[in-house]
Formats: C-alpha cells, sequence, structure tokens
C-alpha cells in the first residue's frame, strides 16, 4: 500500500530540489542552467518565505516487513503577486518538478490539491496562477484537469 504525504521542504531538501530543477529546466526547454547559480537560488528561497515557498510530496511505501518508508517523488514552489485590482494575492505555482519514476501516479495532483486548499484558506489569497511552455501540452492538459483554465495573458520578459 502507499500513499502521498505533502510537506513543507526544508534546507536539507535544497540540493534534491535543485537537482530536479536542473533536470526540469533541460527537459522541458532544453536550457543547461549553472548548478551553483541554482542550487543558491533554492537555498534562498527555501530560507525566506517572502521570496518562496517550497513543497515536497512524499511517497509512503511499506516494505515486506512492514515498515513504513517515505522518498520524496515531487516539488511544486509557490511565490506570491500583490493584485491592487483585487486587494489579494495571486499565488504562482512555478518549479514543479514530478521525478521520472513517480510520474503519471497522482503527485502532482496531490500537490496541487494541496497549495488549492492553503489558498482556499487564505483570505489574502484570490486564486492561483502558473505559466507553462507553449509546446508543454502535457502539462497543458494536467492543469486544465485540476480545473485552471488560460488566462489569455501572454509573458514577456527582459533579462538583465
Amino acid at each position: 500500500m502507499t500513499h502521498l504525504r505533502i510537506r513543507d521542504a526544508v534546507p536539507a531538501d535544497g540540493d534534491l530540489i535543485a537537482e530536479w530543477m536542473l533536470a526540469m529546466a533541460w527537459e522541458t526547454e532544453h536550457k543547461r542552467l549553472d548548478p551553483a547559480t541554482v542550487h543558491a537560488g533554492v537555498g534562498a528561497g527555501l530560507a525566506d518565505p517572502a521570496k518562496a515557498r517550497y513543497f515536497v510530496a512524499m511517497r509512503e511505501a511499506q516494505t515486506a516487513g512492514q515498515e513504513t518508508i517515505a522518498v520524496p517523488a515531487g516539488t511544486l514552489m509557490l511565490t506570491r503577486e500583490w493584485s491592487d485590482w483585487r486587494n489579494g494575492e495571486w499565488w504562482w505555482i512555478q518549479s514543479v518538478y514530478v521525478a521520472v519514476e513517480h510520474r503519471r501516479q497522482g503527485v502532482y495532483d496531490a500537490l496541487h490539491r494541496h497549495v488549492s486548499a492553503l489558498v482556499q484558506a487564505d483570505p489574502q489569497a484570490i486564486g492561483l496562477r502558473l505559466y507553462v511552455e507553449r509546446e508543454n501540452i502535457a502539462a497543458q492538459d494536467t492543469y486544465r484537469s485540476q480545473g485552471m483554465h488560460e488566462s489569455g495573458y501572454r509573458i514577456y520578459e527582459s533579462e538583465s
């Protein structure tokens, strides 16, 4: 018997989350990121809740000897954006990664349900948003299955 438990990430999760972010950048955008920068960025996010809040999905299973073990299966990061139009915060889902061996087993669904419940419980939160690569059809289908819809906005950026 196995099930998923979602927990807040802790500093000890930093190396694993950084490795997952490096893998995600390659898998989704074919970008090779600087490992030192990613490790520092994840560490900064874990150290400062104003920057980010990470969650880790833990897959729990019983061994043949009935011992319960838990292994990290995926992660999700939340950031917040103030909306003066709505006098509240949009919570942005970012840095989603599910380890290859745990995909299509409900890991993202569990992470999404967890953060959705947090949004519903926070009177300052007005909703969830995320961005996704145009070509990542599988991710788009997953987000639609969670009741999300395309907002009609395009994202522009200028790197310094």
